[in-house]
């Protein structure tokens, strides 16, 4: 009797911020895996709606990409990509390439005058391809602003014309959280983190809705909130949109093992986080789930949250590539 074919081990890792593409993780993972006797794995890079989000899912959705030149946090002239999908229908761009952390040298950090204008110039640009859909993904933002300047750049160029404005959120977090739980990361100290707080408040009671209290309004600096306040944004969580596009439940049914990664593992993980989603999928579908990261700062009650079998620190490719191979003694 024939046997059947060994089941793959399926490799969804996000980027590791700053450092590695969520593509580059997923191959030095698979090569170890591979090194170590298993099967090819199925490798599936992930993204949460933070930067990344474009790359992974263009390949999936097919498309083409058009570039354009936006202002950075700063006000300084960088160039952006727009994805086009659905035969133009749907436009697809990343606050990360516009108003992204990446963008500002750590020395140049500065919430209070970092600005969300060039995203606003990114959807705008957008909008006059002819996109019905704009998706935004807004993870990985250096910006405090509520989306000021992001709204003042849209209502340049004549609003959004008819298009529906959809904003992928990392976390599920409320617009009024946005200052004390990710400005600290931006550079803010404790009294400006303060500032910011009041100045988000005050710009919320100025809105034509109040995103306060709102379900996923906190990322980037409460930009999604102030576009949903603004343009009735619809907020979607981010690696959930992801992981439909990607097929992911599909591919996880056939697996005989996931392994999830990101720069840090913490308690933002669970929080909308694509590996804490993943790991709540797999604990669901009854698919032992491994991690390979950076580095992991989850104490042990939230890791049994996750149900994760093993939690590896890799920094480099050859080091998540060594991480591929110990793994393949757990599978």
């Amino acid at each position: 009797m024939q046997s059947l074919p060994e089941r793959s081990v399926l490799v969804a890792p996000d980027a590791f911020k700053g450092t590695l593409r969520a593509p580059e993780v997923a191959g030095a993972v698979g090569r170890g895996l591979e090194r170590a006797g298993c099967p090819p794995p199925d490798l599936c890079p992930m993204a949460d709606g933070g930067e990344g989000t474009l790359e992974v899912l263009l390949p999936a959705l097919g498309g083409e990409v058009h570039g354009v030149e936006v202002h950075d946090p700063l006000g300084r002239t960088v160039r952006a990509a727009i994805g086009l999908v659905e035969d133009g229908g749907t436009a697809i761009v990343e606050l990360a390439q516009a108003s992204g952390l990446g963008l500002v040298a750590e020395a140049e950090r500065d919430p209070e005058a970092a600005s969300t204008f060039g995203t606003g110039e990114l959807v705008a640009a957008a909008v006059a391809t002819g996109a019905a859909v704009v998706v935004l993904a807004a993870g990985g933002s250096a910006t405090s602003d509520g989306g000021a300047g992001a709204i003042e750049a849209i209502e340049a160029a004549g609003g959004l014309r008819g298009a529906r404005l959809v904003v992928l959120c990392d976390v599920r977090l409320a617009y009024e959280q946005a200052a004390e739980v990710f400005a600290p990361q931006k550079g803010a100290d404790p009294a400006t983190v303060r500032r910011l707080a009041r100045r988000l408040d005050a710009f919320a009671a100025d809105l034509p809705r109040d995103p306060r209290g709102v379900a996923m309004t906190a990322p980037a600096g409460g930009l999604a909130g102030g576009l949903w306040a603004t343009y009735g944004a619809v907020l979607e969580p981010g690696a959930a949109f992801v992981l439909e596009a990607l097929g992911f439940d599909d591919r996880l049914r056939a697996a005989r093992a996931v392994v999830v990664g990101e720069g840090c593992l913490d308690r933002t993980s669970l929080q909308g986080k694509a590996a804490g989603e993943i790991a709540t999928r797999a604990r669901q579908g009854g698919v032992p789930c491994h991690a390979v990261v950076g580095r992991n700062r989850l104490d042990r009650f939230d890791a049994r949250i996750l149900d994760l079998q093993a939690v590896l620190e890799a920094g480099t490719l050859e080091d998540l590539e060594r991480a591929g191979e110990q793994l393949a003694a757990y599978l």
